[in-house]
């Protein structure tokens, strides 16, 4: 029989995807989350819990063969609420694992660990220079998979970059929106730089991959990213391009809008957060030939793969409704002040 996994954060957009994709492969599968799932899959299992609890978590993870700690905050929580998800979570969940005897945990950390880095492409030894509480947490969660790794435990420790897909909302749900009611799409700048991002698919297949590795070769830190991306101002214009309506992305004076976004999302009526706009300002990319060379990690989809595919998805399924917004990357966020724009595009 196949190893039992464990997916944490199976309400999100990473754990439902990843135990649906477990599940459809014939592995049994346990998917935990402290909100019940809204699209269960009928070869899985399901617990409802917080990852906090570390008596429950024990209990839950006691004859699994592996876990895939996908649950966590968003930049957009408070900043104590962050620490408290990411950090506390992490701990919590391999301490049950320690506790259950189960040898392997993959942690998906994020990109977010390296701050806003001059390096690109990005590897994997970079110093962890986070910005802002997000990045932080993730930093911290990583030395605490580290100390667990040291102890004996295999540790996978993957670190995508922002990933897409069907069912991934957030700030793109705006993109989506504007681009369906035929507007333009402001950028910041001239919208040049490349931003690397991800497929879910792909990162689908970077987790299964740690899992399946041998010790040795898992039992590491992986960059996931896309191979193949362009810049921001061509990736967005694909979406608009998809509309059909002859949408163009429109370049703002990126100091002055860069200081009034910073001003909106301190005054709480923006969900644009600090470092989201300084990266899409220059270069952000990783390398990951790390992971094509140990893991055989080969992603299939290119940046403009992922985001048409998501947008596909975003115009075939309901809205999700308003009072979810920002929660999960499975929401969109609320604009705020952002949506007073449409007006001038």
């Amino acid at each position: 029989m196949a190893v039992r996994v464990v997916v944490t954060g199976a309400s999100g957009m990473l754990g439902g995807n990843l135990v649906r994709h477990l599940a459809e492969r014939g592995r049994p599968v346990l998917g935990v989350d402290l909100r019940p799932g809204t699209d269960p899959h009928p070869l899985a299992r399901y617990a409802t819990g917080d990852v906090r609890d570390t008596a429950l978590m024990t209990g839950l993870v006691a004859d699994a063969g592996a876990v895939v700690h996908c649950a966590s905050a968003l930049p957009s929580y408070p900043d104590e609420e962050i620490r408290d998800v990411i950090v506390g979570g992490t701990g919590s969940v391999l301490t049950a694992a320690a506790r259950a005897g189960v040898p392997r945990v993959v942690h998906v950390s994020s990109t977010a660990v390296y701050g806003l880095p001059t390096r690109v492409p990005t590897p994997e030894d970079h110093p962890r220079e986070p910005v802002d509480a997000y990045g932080r947490a993730k930093a911290a969660a990583e030395e605490i998979a580290e100390k667990f790794r040291a102890e004996g435990m295999c540790v996978p420790v993957l670190r995508p970059k922002t990933f897409l897909g069907p069912g991934r909302m957030g700030l793109f749900a705006m993109l989506f929106e504007w681009a369906q009611e035929g507007r333009d799409f402001p950028i910041l700048g001239p919208g040049d730089a490349r931003i690397q991002m991800l497929a879910i698919e792909d990162l689908l297949d970077a987790v299964t991959l740690a899992l399946d590795a041998p010790a040795g070769v898992a039992n590491d830190t992986y960059n996931i990213a896309a191979a193949e991306f362009a810049t921001l101002r061509e990736d967005f214009q694909a979406v608009l391009d998809a509309a059909g309506h002859g949408g163009r992305v429109r370049s703002l004076p990126a100091r002055p809008a860069l200081a009034v976004l910073r001003l909106l999302g301190r005054a709480g009526v923006s969900p644009v957060y600090d470092r989201l706009l300084y990266k899409l300002l220059a270069d952000s990319y990783v390398s990951i030939d790390k992971a094509r060379e140990r893991l055989g990690f080969a992603p299939r989809m290119s940046n403009r793969d992922a985001i048409l595919s998501a947008y596909d998805s975003w115009r075939r399924h309901p809205r999700p409704p308003a009072g979810a917004a920002g929660r999960t990357s499975r929401d969109a966020w609320r604009q705020g002040a952002l949506s007073l724009a449409k007006v001038f595009f």
